[in-house]
């Protein structure tokens, strides 16, 4: 991998209560992105997604829509410097 990046989402919507993390978890490890995904206590969903560019892009543009029962209204991203961050994890 020549290029890393790393992108903060905050998820708004119906995207608590419906399986939202572990999919994106899914997701992420389909794409070989690493990173993390929250709950926070105002019923949105933050994310960190950090590896290829591409796969980032792709991360985020999933999240844009989530799963099935997911109702995404808003997106918002933060562009940050990559950690070194190796697994995707559930917090």
């Amino acid at each position: 991998m020549t290029d890393v990046v790393s992108v903060r989402v905050l998820v708004e919507g119906r995207v608590q209560g419906v399986w939202f993390r572990e999919s994106i978890r899914r997701e992420a490890e389909r794409l070989g992105v690493a990173g993390w995904v929250r709950n926070l206590p105002d019923g949105r969903v933050e994310a960190v997604f950090e590896g290829d560019p591409a796969a980032v892009e792709s991360a985020i543009a999933w999240a844009g829509h989530g799963p099935e029962r997911a109702v995404v209204t808003r997106l918002e991203r933060t562009d940050e410097t990559p950690q070194g961050l190796t697994t995707f994890r559930v917090l």
